[in-house]
This record gives C-alpha cells, sequence and structure tokens, in this order.
C-alpha cells in the first residue's frame, strides 16, 4: 500500500519577505519556511535571526521557478507566499500611471513563478485598492485557469484580534479543493486596543530612548509640534488648537477634511494602519495617547504584533529611525500571517481527511 502523505509536511518560500512578519506567522502555525527572497539588505538580520531561514537577496524579477523548486523536499506540500509592493496600489498614489512604476509588474512576476514553481496553494496579500487594477485581474485570471480554488476578501485586522485598523486584501488558493480564511476571532466588545499592547512599556520623552531597550525610541520633535502635541488630545484634531499652531496648508478653504494628520490615538481603542511613517507625528495619528511624543519604534513594533523579543539589529547597532520605521511599518503584521497559516493548515488536513 502507498505511503499516505505527512499532512504535517507543509513548507512555504516567501516572495518579498522583508523583515518576516509573515514568514513568521507561518512558522508559528508549523509551517516551514525555507527561504525568503528580497532586495532589502537592512531585512536579512532581522529575517535570518528569528526565522532560522535563508534570505535570499535577489530581485523576484530574476528569480526562476529553478532557483525555488529545489527549496522544497520531494514530499512537502508546497506553499508560494508573498506580499508584493504595495505602494503603486495605495490609495496615496493613485494618480500615477502604472507603466512609469516598475513596482506594478511585481505582481506579474508573482504569477510568472506560480507557473513555474507549480505550489499545491498559493498565498498573496496586498492594499484592497489593488482589486482595482489590470495586474491583479491578471493575476487572479491566470490562477483560476490553472485550476486553483480561491477565496478572497478583505481582512479588517481587528477581527483577528490585531491591535490596528489595518484593512488587507488576502487571497488564498490551492489545487487540492476549496480554501477559505478562517472566521474572524472578535468582535468591536473586544477588539485588541492601544492600552493592551503598548501601556506597559516605561514612559520615555520625545527624541528619547529608554536605556534597557534599543527599540523604545521616538523621533525628537520642532518646538512647534512640541506644543502641537501638547494641545492634542487622544481621537481629536488640529481643529482643537489655538489657530495659532494650525499649519498654514490647513487653514485653506476645504483643508478642514484633512483630520487624520497630527493625532493621539485613543487608549481603549486600535491604533490606525501602522504605516512606514508610524515615527512622525505630523504622518498620520501617531501621537502617543498620553506621553508628548509619536510612537516609538518598539510601540509601532508591538502594534504589528511582532514579539517583544523579535530581534531588528545586531546587539550593540545603532537604531536609525527611519530604516527601522520601514522595515516594521512594511512588514505584514505576524498575527495576520499567524492566520493565513492556520487557515492553510486547516484547509490542508481537511483535504487529507
Amino acid at each position: 500500500m502507498k505511503k499516505q502523505r505527512d499532512i504535517k509536511n507543509i513548507a512555504a518560500v516567501d516572495l518579498f519577505c522583508g523583515a518576516g512578519g509573515l514568514t513568521h506567522g507561518l512558522m508559528s502555525e508549523s509551517i516551514m519556511v525555507r527561504a525568503g527572497f528580497d532586495i532589502d539588505r537592512m531585512c536579512q538580520y532581522a529575517f535570518e535571526k528569528n526565522n532560522n531561514a535563508p534570505y535570499i537577496i535577489k530581485d523576484v524579477a530574476r528569480v526562476t521557478g529553478d532557483d525555488i523548486a529545489p527549496l522544497f523536499a520531494k514530499d512537502e506540500i508546497k506553499v508560494l507566499a508573498g506580499c508584493a509592493p504595495c505602494q503603486p496600489f495605495s490609495k496615496y498614489t493613485q494618480g500615477r500611471k502604472e507603466e512609469k512604476d516598475q513596482k506594478w509588474g511585481m505582481l506579474y512576476e508573482f504569477s510568472r513563478l506560480i507557473d513555474e514553481v507549480q505550489p499545491e496553494i498559493v498565498t498573496m496579500e496586498n492594499v484592497p485598492q489593488v482589486t482595482k487594477h489590470a495586474v491583479y485581474k491578471d493575476f487572479k485570471r491566470n490562477l483560476e485557469e490553472k485550476d486553483y480554488h480561491l477565496w478572497v476578501g478583505v481582512v479588517f485586522c481587528p477581527d483577528y484580534g490585531i491591535p490596528q485598523t489595518r484593512q488587507r486584501l488576502v487571497l488564498l488558493a490551492s489545487r487540492r479543493g476549496e480554501i477559505n480564511l478562517l472566521p474572524p476571532t472578535h468582535t468591536p466588545k473586544n477588539y485588541a486596543t492601544v492600552e493592551e499592547t503598548i501601556s506597559h512599556l516605561p514612559p520615555i520623552s520625545q527624541g528619547e530612548r529608554h536605556p534597557n531597550d534599543n527599540l523604545h525610541l521616538s523621533s525628537r520633535l520642532s518646538e512647534l509640534n512640541l506644543r502641537r502635541i501638547q494641545a492634542s488630545k487622544p481621537n481629536g484634531t488640529w481643529l482643537d488648537w489655538d489657530k495659532s499652531l494650525v499649519a498654514d496648508c490647513h487653514k485653506k478653504e476645504g483643508r478642514q477634511t484633512y483630520r487624520s494628520v497630527y493625532g493621539r490615538m485613543c487608549w481603549k481603542a486600535p491604533s490606525p494602519t501602522i504605516t512606514t511613517q508610524f515615527v512622525g507625528f505630523g504622518n498620520g495619528r501617531f501621537g502617543h495617547p498620553e506621553q508628548d511624543r509619536a510612537l516609538s519604534l518598539r510601540e509601532g513594533a508591538l502594534l504589528q504584533t511582532f514579539p517583544k523579543d523579535y530581534e531588528f539589529l545586531p546587539a550593540g547597532q545603532p537604531a536609525i529611525i527611519k530604516h527601522l520605521a520601514k522595515m516594521i511599518g512594511n512588514a505584514v503584521p505576524v498575527a495576520l500571517g499567524q492566520v493565513i497559516g492556520a487557515s492553510i493548515r486547516a484547509h490542508v488536513e481537511e483535504c487529507h481527511g
């Protein structure tokens, strides 16, 4: 009798892996990640140190199926995962022409690698706006033509215990049968909050680094922005300020609708989406609920659900705020990676049974 395949033997390769948020989530569900591919050398230490997998510095456009196939063992269920660069699809860049941004082509490269590797399972995560564009429709059509069963949905992260209001499109595809994302685990009554996530951290001042935590470091504020945050209240806006503090650009007619900048977070609610700009008070509602400063790098990482012991830098290496904010803000939240991993494992076990 032919030996039945071990259903625990699921392995993945993570394209556009960055600092390893998706990889770490998949591995927490016992999906072995054989390697990550990316071009950002700054992410290599974090990815390899925390995930015990090689970080291959190579442009995905130059990666071939021959690069990926040997990474999988013969009896493994192959998962090809990836979050192609989302900046071209973001609502902040909607006026840009597709052909002028090479990042638009990355989904086509992902699709090409699916054809070359022929994984049993594919997962893709991106901003919801990606669905408006031809490149996404072509990506989805190619999967359907290759007889993959698809689940596609926009995930509101608080529904899965993630303490930020990030919305992400998640796609799951399988050649083994119907596949679905696991149902939400939380409701507005028990959403994870900013308070639950970061209130335990010791207080620091703007521009200060805590001596016991290299990442608990906040950006320095200008004198004007310090006065602005002192005048701000949780869930308030710059309309609460004295007129002398309001930026000239916001005084113009019609600018009163731009209220999502220069704001404090609220303790009792999830944070706004953590972007690469979360360390700047003027870049969104990134002001600490009580302390007169923007979020620290550590707070951003925790809101992105990275574990407290996730190492982003070698010991003794100074933290450069701009570089680490980009690394943290670009990551897939670890907990979302875990939901995706758990969904894949549940699907494999159901098909196996």
